[in-house]
């Protein structure tokens, strides 16, 4: 569980993963990541937009 309050997933869709926590990121990214295969578009392109965030900050 996450140390810090990370809000949820329909909490953060419409805010742009700039806004993002780095907490937020990386606990999305791990759970979106374990449910892929069962994930439909919009969820895909949200895990791809959550994984370009993290690489950028990095």
């Amino acid at each position: 569980m996450p140390s810090q309050e990370v809000r949820r997933i329909h909490e953060l869709n419409d805010i742009k993963a700039e806004a993002w926590t780095e907490e937020e990121l990386h606990y999305h990214q791990r759970v979106m990541s374990d449910l892929s295969p069962w994930l439909n578009a919009q969820g895909t392109a949200m895990l791809s937009q959550i994984i370009q965030e993290i690489q950028r900050r990095d």
